[in-house]
């Protein structure tokens, strides 16, 4: 399953819509991004509450704990300072945006069928396993490249928030592959399959607004 999912054409959508992005974005100004991390915040924002309520309904102790650790690691491994959501907006901060723009910017249309895709998602632990594989595989991708947009506008080169992805998204990734090593029924499978495509093609979406909106 993990090879057919690595392979998947969807993800490569994903993929080709950040590469985009990313080169065509690069004269953005820094409004135009920031348009980009008030919606960014959203997805973040939900998503402990995605792993909390995918280990709820996970079946087996030793997938409970491998979610568990992505968990901790999100909410700052027992230091609130050093959860993911508040070091994003500490970097965006010190970057030079505003705070209201970061956390309290209206979401997009696609930006709420995001979320509502993980609420969905995490009601049951198949879709569940897809959206969080599909999530962490997709995930320092998507973060490299509004960081590379981010340095483009703003000339700063430390972004705490990119590194601590760098840092523990390799682990994630094992920590999500791990969860789909046991032998699942074919029809197992090709729920979680088709799951991490809607994930994919999700993000898709709020990636292909975002450019809708801020690319001329």
């Amino acid at each position: 399953m993990l090879d057919i999912l690595s392979q998947d054409s969807v993800r490569s959508v994903l993929i080709d819509e950040l590469e985009d992005l990313t080169v065509r974005g690069a004269h953005l100004s820094t409004s135009e991004v920031g348009v980009i991390l008030g919606q960014w915040y959203y997805p973040l924002h939900y998503f402990p509450v995605f792993l909390s309520r995918l280990v709820s309904v996970t079946p087996t102790i030793e997938m409970q704990s491998v979610i568990s650790k992505i968990l901790w690691q999100e909410l700052g491994q027992g230091d609130p300072r050093l959860a993911h959501e508040k070091i994003y907006i500490e970097t965006m901060i010190d970057s030079g945006f505003e705070p209201d723009l970061v956390a309290s910017s209206p979401a997009f249309d696609a930006t709420a069928d995001l979320v509502r895709g993980y609420e969905r998602s995490s009601a049951g632990y198949l879709t569940g396993l897809g959206f969080l594989y599909g999530t962490e595989v997709a995930d320092l991708p998507m973060v490299s490249s509004i960081g590379a947009l981010v340095r483009n506008c703003t000339n700063r080169r430390s972004l705490p928030w990119v590194d601590i992805h760098i840092e523990q998204e390799p682990a994630h990734v094992e920590a999500s592959s791990k969860t789909l090593l046991p032998t699942f029924p074919p029809e197992e499978q090709a729920q979680i399959v088709s799951s991490a495509e809607e994930l994919w093609s999700l993000w898709t979406g709020f990636f292909a607004e975002l450019k809708k909106r801020i690319l001329h």
